[in-house]
């Protein structure tokens, strides 16, 4: 069984690959909809989303493992 610290970065590094992804994919996808972006907006916007993520994805884990 995974250890929580071990849950807790696989969740951290899943959700900081997405962040940097979600990052860039919204210069190219907002603009395409008529929604000019600025860097500060975007990252404003996707460090919301991220800490969203980050609580998701350890919880999931934590079920996921008690399973086991």
């Amino acid at each position: 069984m995974q250890s929580k610290q071990r849950s807790a970065l696989e969740a951290v590094t899943n959700v900081v690959v997405g962040f940097l992804v979600a990052v860039g994919a919204k210069f190219i996808v907002l603009p395409a909809f008529g929604y000019n972006v600025t860097v500060y907006d975007s990252f404003a916007i996707g460090w919301f989303f991220t800490l969203i993520s980050m609580i998701r994805s350890y919880a999931l884990r934590r079920v996921f493992n008690r399973w086991d």
